[in-house]
């Protein structure tokens, strides 16, 4: 008896050390994943520690939900599957939640809102569009459909930029792919780069990350260009991405959004890092 109620023991230290699985009940300690390359979102700095508006809401919440957070960089093409094998914990790298991404791992609620707009090289001269419309794919209104079908006339024939293995590169493909030239990019900052070279003519990402972009010496021969585009694959907005069977690891992180977004703290970060307010409706 002596020694099973050492060995209970031990087993309790462990798991209280954070060195058991997240899905314990009473885990204190997770690693979160990272891209590192999806600025204003996440970045990393010259010490190469992860900075960003996702790990200032990480390092919020996990203070929320009483959890030890360990912050790592991964490459984005294989963030979902190192987590699936227990590379890490969670997921927070500007990820949208979708349905199709929902058939293999969780999310939380959403801690911030996307809105994903083209920004083109000014030398394309594209047919006039109004940028204060709005493309809802969740909507199957006419205005809607004609507001599509308007987009894929103008930018007919022209080669469009998308990070890979994102909601904008499954856009473009799935409603303009035989319009246009799709170019997939590894990190958003290469896209930038051809961008402003003149190498591609346009690209679609989330304004969020276009800020920074069009801020820049790089970014002033390109201007944002048609409606604002959600819903649909877009999803709901942007969640942490967990494993399904991390069910009360889900449920303390969702506490802690709406701890985080009831007393400001969300709209805190998300001012100091875009100058805007992306957590609200």
């Amino acid at each position: 008896m002596k020694a099973r109620i050492l060995a209970f023991a031990a087993l309790a230290v462990l798991v209280w050390s954070g060195q058991s699985p997240a899905q314990d009940n009473q885990a204190k300690a997770i690693t979160i994943a990272t891209e590192g390359a999806f600025p204003p979102w996440n970045a990393v700095d010259t010490a190469g520690q992860p900075i960003g508006f996702d790990i200032d809401v990480g390092k919020a919440l996990c203070e929320r939900a009483k959890l030890t957070c360990t912050f790592v960089t991964q490459a984005w093409d294989g963030i979902i599957p190192a987590l699936k094998v227990g590379k890490f914990d969670a997921i927070m790298a500007g990820m949208s939640i979708t349905d199709k991404r929902k058939e293999v791992i969780a999310f939380s609620e959403p801690y911030a809102l996307t809105s994903n707009y083209f920004v083109v090289a000014k030398t394309a001269a594209l047919p006039s569009l109004a940028g204060d419309a709005r493309l809802d794919l969740s909507s199957s209104s006419d205005n809607d459909k004609t507001l599509l079908q308007t987009l894929k006339h103008n930018l007919q024939g022209k080669v469009i930029g998308v990070q890979g293995s994102t909601n904008a590169e499954a856009f473009v493909r799935q409603y303009l792919g035989d319009a246009v030239d799709v170019r997939s990019y590894d990190t958003q900052d290469n896209l930038n780069l051809d961008l402003s070279a003149g190498r591609i003519d346009a690209g679609l990402a989330d304004y969020s990350v276009w800020q920074e972009f069009l801020q820049s010496n790089e970014g002033a021969a390109a201007e944002i260009y048609g409606p604002r585009i959600s819903g649909g694959i877009f999803g709901p907005g942007v969640g942490i991405g967990m494993r399904k069977e991390d069910s009360a690891l889900v449920d303390r992180l969702n506490a802690a959004i709406d701890a985080a977004r009831a007393d400001g703290t969300l709209r805190q970060i998300s001012i100091q890092w875009f100058h805007a307010d992306l957590v609200s409706e």
